[in-house]
């Protein structure tokens, strides 16, 4: 069974840095992408990132240039490192590995890591 677990959330001021953790685990289908999202109070889930299967990345554009996101694949890891955090990234960031099971494309989720951005 597939499971994602985030860490590295918590509370910084604006200009900080945080890097976030994805640890997966039963990863025995192949990977089509994996990336992470985020979901701000009143907002829909929002793609921050993202890495696609053979190695290009995708990122939004409110935060190229602040964050990069990478892999361990030995290890089954996904980071996202975040700099020069601002107020509008405060919220709660989910990762994701969309995988390919019995010939279909299913997603899977973590149960979020909180970020919040605040003087």
């Amino acid at each position: 069974q597939v499971q994602l677990v985030e860490s590295g959330g918590g509370l910084v001021q604006p200009g900080g840095s945080l890097r976030l953790s994805c640890a997966a685990a039963g990863m025995t289908f192949s990977i089509n992408d994996m990336g992470w999202y985020r979901q701000a109070p009143g907002k829909q889930r929002e793609l921050v990132a993202r890495i696609i299967s053979g190695g290009p990345t995708d990122y939004a554009d409110s935060v190229k240039g602040r964050f990069t996101i990478s892999r361990d694949n030995a290890r089954n890891l996904m980071y996202l490192q975040m700099d020069r955090l601002e107020p509008e990234d405060t919220a709660v960031y989910y990762c994701n590995y969309a995988l390919w099971v019995s010939g279909s494309l299913r997603d899977y989720w973590g149960q979020g890591t909180q970020v919040i951005v605040s003087s």
